[in-house]
């Protein structure tokens, strides 16, 4: 029997945020991870979750703490965050659904693992 492949598709969201990460690798003089970055994604991240769906951890397994997080996953819909599933591959963190009824795996958000700052005067101007 043939195994199922699932469909990868990347989401408005995902693509926005990998906009971020390649401007975020441009400003730390990075471009070539960049292309690299887009490399794996098609040679390796969407062949394994095509192959294995579920091979990401759940992203509930390690609750989130920030009262924005929380705020967001109560505004999906019911069951929606428990379909949530982390998938990290190399220096990336990929939040991303897998939809067993239509065999489709939907890439939500990209981040690289440096992305987020406590560069407070950045942050906010004034701090």
């Amino acid at each position: 029997m043939a195994e199922r492949l699932y469909r990868v598709e990347l989401t408005a969201s995902f693509l926005e945020r990998l906009d971020a990460v390649e401007a975020f690798l441009l400003e730390a003089d990075a471009g070539l991870a960049f292309d690299t970055l887009l490399a794996q994604l098609r040679a390796s991240v969407i062949p394994n979750l095509s192959r294995y769906p579920r091979i990401g951890r759940c992203y509930l397994d390690s609750s989130p703490q920030s009262a924005e997080a929380l705020a967001q996953l109560a505004a999906l819909p019911a069951g929606a965050a428990h379909a949530l599933r982390e998938y990290l591959h190399g220096d990336y963190l990929m939040l991303y659904t897998a939809s067993e009824t239509d065999a489709t795996v939907f890439l939500l958000s990209i981040r690289h693992h440096r992305q987020l700052s406590f560069d407070f005067s950045r942050l906010w101007p004034g701090a």
